[in-house]
């Protein structure tokens, strides 16, 4: 497994712990980054990793950026990618090498609030439950075949802060279980929907 991230990294080490019983049935062999200097490089660094960091600025061009990307995560032949805050929207060379196999997380329950705002969307809607939503990447946003999703209360006196952390907490606990049977039972996908085992 490929893990690219863009900040704190903290699905990244909730992955690295888990990994490291053997039981778990996933190996992380790189991580990439789109900024220098985060915290998510540092524990990759820290845990022994390779790693490679690649800015959309300094590419010409967006496509010349996900072309670039898609050869650094092949070098490393992972067998599932893990988009774990991971800020971009992958393009179609990303897609055609590894569509079907990298899943992202996102903190609402899709299809609803999809984009960068959804525990503010969720309550500024007033609903009373959202949670959060691992996916199978498509070209869409936030729009790909869903693997799981966990539900999280939206509790009175939330705010923005506090309901996303909350969701964080849920989020990453059904990364880590979902990830790992990926791994260790395979899936597949048919009309929308994504079945573990072979």
């Amino acid at each position: 497994m490929l893990v690219l991230v863009s900040g704190a990294g903290t699905n990244l080490q909730a992955l690295l712990d888990a990994s490291r019983d053997p039981e778990y049935g996933v190996e992380v062999v790189a991580v990439g980054a789109d900024r220098d200097d985060i915290e998510g490089l540092a524990r990759a660094e820290r845990a022994g990793l390779p790693t490679f960091v690649h800015r959309v600025k300094d590419f010409a061009s967006r496509e010349a950026w996900d072309a670039e990307l898609t050869a650094s995560c092949a070098k490393h032949q992972p067998d599932l990618i893990v988009l774990a805050g991971f800020m971009k929207l992958t393009g179609q060379a990303f897609l055609g090498e590894f569509g079907g196999r990298t899943v992202n997380t996102h903190p609402a329950l899709s299809p609803a609030f999809p984009g960068m705002d959804g525990p503010a969307a969720a309550l500024a809607y007033g609903v009373k439950v959202t949670g959060a939503t691992l996916f199978v990447v498509d070209a869409g946003v936030d729009s790909g075949p869903v693997v799981d999703q966990t539900a999280v209360r939206v509790e009175e006196g939330d705010d923005v802060e506090s309901l996303h952390e909350r969701i964080k907490v849920a989020e990453r606990a059904m990364l880590v279980r979902c990830v790992g049977r990926m791994a260790r039972e395979g899936f597949s996908i048919t009309d929308r929907k994504v079945r573990f085992g072979q």
